[in-house]
């Protein structure tokens, strides 16, 4: 027997949100797998983007820490640390 390409995938939600998924679907013209498929592909791409801003604000700190103001104090540390 071959294998299923797709796994079935239950979940419990509140009846309005429910309502709320099924009406989305319709009005998009999709049906619940689909608009599912593309809501995880946007919260993948969501959550990606909160770990890159995390890491942005995290690098801004260090720098702002270590007296980074601009790209040639960037130069500098990098020559220091080589030992340049």
């Amino acid at each position: 027997m071959a294998k299923r390409a797709t796994k079935v995938v239950a979940v419990s939600v509140p009846p309005g949100s429910a309502q709320d998924f099924e009406r989305i679907a319709r009005e998009e013209g999709r049906n619940k797998s689909e608009l599912f498929r593309e809501m995880l592909r946007v919260y993948r791409a969501y959550r990606e983007t909160g770990v890159f801003e995390a890491l942005q604000r995290y690098g801004a700190g260090r720098a702002r820490a270590v007296g980074v103001r601009d790209e040639r104090d960037v130069e500098r540390l990098i020559h220091e640390a080589r030992g340049v």
